[in-house]
């Protein structure tokens, strides 16, 4: 088989350092993107496993058993389940009200308080779920440009070639100009999947909290009407993202 004259390689051995940087970069971008993609897929679907845990909570005979229930379904290596999170710091401000009627927030209504309380909760969940999507949005709104960059480069640079040599013939310049332009398909090919992957996070992340909000109001309801368990002390932690 002969060899390609043109390709890949001869684009890197002819490459400069601006050209080379350029490519470096969007090398960097793909991995980070990628690595973004992996560990959200694999939250987002531990996610999915935990919210049928949610539905089950108010079947339970208890509070605590629900809590329990919510707390057992939080895998080992995955991550936090946002319900139980929710449920254990609507626990955590009633007992925290009831015994601190002297402090400034004693004097709120309980209602107030819970609803507080559960939004900041819910507030904290949904900023961990956000985590690592400002890299996906980044990538895909940079790297087409500096694509772009390393084209432009590399036509200026092989004109420049060119123009030294003296020798203009199209068999001269559609080499260098079109191993130039794969710098552009390298950016699109960066940056497709990053907007693709934040557009369906960002949606399946907004369902998430949805079901968060609802969980809180029913949560909200059932402290409000005098039928809360006994509060216990635990050390509940938000949902964990990918980084």
């Amino acid at each position: 088989m002969q060899d390609n004259p043109y390709g890949i390689a001869l684009l890197w051995q002819q490459g400069d350092m601006v050209s080379k940087t350029v490519a470096f970069l969007l090398l960097l971008m793909s991995v980070a993107s990628w690595t973004v993609i992996a560990r959200r897929s694999y939250a987002l679907w531990q996610l999915r496993r935990l919210q049928q845990a949610g539905r089950e909570f108010w079947h339970a005979q208890s509070f605590q058993a629900g809590l329990s229930l919510l707390q057992q379904a939080r895998p080992v290596d995955g991550p936090g389940n946002p319900f139980f999170y929710l449920a254990d710091q609507g626990q955590q401000a009633l007992a925290h009200h009831s015994s601190h009627r002297d402090d400034l927030h004693g004097h709120l209504p309980l209602s107030d308080w819970l609803t507080a309380n559960l939004k900041g909760a819910i507030d904290e969940s949904a900023e961990q779920l956000q985590r690592g999507l400002a890299i996906l949005a980044s990538v895909g709104s940079v790297a087409p440009f500096v694509g772009l960059f390393g084209t432009v480069w590399g036509i200026y640079h092989a004109l420049v070639s060119l123009g030294a040599s003296g020798q203009a013939s199209i068999d001269k310049i559609a080499g260098p100009v079109g191993e130039a332009l794969i710098m552009t398909a390298f950016g699109l090919a960066v940056a497709i999947p990053a907007t693709l992957a934040f557009n369906a996070f960002s949606r399946s992340n907004k369902g998430i909290v949805a079901q968060l909000n609802r969980f809180a109001f029913q949560l909200h309801a059932y402290f409000i009407t005098g039928a809360a368990p006994k509060a216990t002390v635990s050390h509940a932690q938000p949902v964990n993202g990918a980084a």
